[in-house]
């Protein structure tokens, strides 16, 4: 499974206006020189903050962002609990979230909630933007130094353990090839354009992937395919 920042003129060229950002994160400083950072990018747009999950769920609807940040461990209501609860009520929220652990749990709790990258605290505000561009163009990210965690969580989700033939029988051949690209990161515009087919189809493809495996979201079926061997 290869996953990382994607290159900065892609991202770029696939944002055609500012990309809208709303910040939940319990510390104060931090949340500051965040929004002081991303506020000197032209092309992304800080639509609100919250200091807590509760709040950034409340500020979800209202400020409709494109991207959520979100911090993993808050008081109260947890960055994964908030990511599965915004989830729940609005299945086309991205969510990339912040923290500074990379450990096992933390990011497969961040995968099954539904968030749709992982990125660590200390990455460098180029970084943090590129990943903001790239979750709100329907990417999935993970940091590099993530991606191993992210591997080795799999591994241990034994309920999601199947071999390759097993997934096989499940998907058709064009399934099955879609599923091994959305392992490896890609966008559905990636994955139109590596295999000659409209965005709309890939999207259908993803759709009956899902449905298929039993999986919510398709960073759980990035998984899903790690487990069984498929990358």
């Amino acid at each position: 499974m290869t996953s990382g920042f994607p290159p900065a003129e892609a991202a770029e060229q696939e944002t055609e206006r500012p990309v809208r950002v709303l910040l939940v994160d319990d510390h104060d400083f931090f949340r500051a020189g965040l929004r002081s950072l991303l506020t000197e990018e032209p092309d992304v747009e800080v639509v609100g903050e919250a200091p807590d999950g509760a709040s950034g769920i409340e500020l979800y609807p209202l400020r409709q962002p494109d991207v959520v940040l979100m911090d993993l461990k808050m008081p109260g209501i947890s960055g994964i609990e908030a990511t599965r609860r915004l989830l729940a009520s609005w299945p086309d929220a991205r969510v990339l979230v912040l923290t500074v652990s990379a450990d096992d749990a933390a990011v497969l709790g961040a995968i099954r909630a539904g968030a749709s990258g992982y990125i660590v605290k200390d990455a460098t505000i180029d970084e943090i933007v590129r990943g903001v561009r790239a979750v709100a163009s329907g990417q999935f990210l993970a940091a590099p130094r993530v991606s191993r965690a992210l591997v080795t969580a799999a591994e241990g989700a034994s309920e999601r353990a199947e071999g390759v033939e097993r997934v096989a029988s499940k998907l058709s051949e064009r399934e099955l090839r879609v599923l091994q690209l959305i392992a490896e990161g890609k966008g559905n515009s990636e994955i139109s354009a590596e295999l000659y087919i409209s965005p709309s189809t890939v999207k259908n493809h993803v759709g009956e992937i899902l449905d298929k495996l039993g999986v919510d979201n398709r960073v759980e079926a990035a998984v899903y395919a790690v487990r069984s061997g498929l990358v």
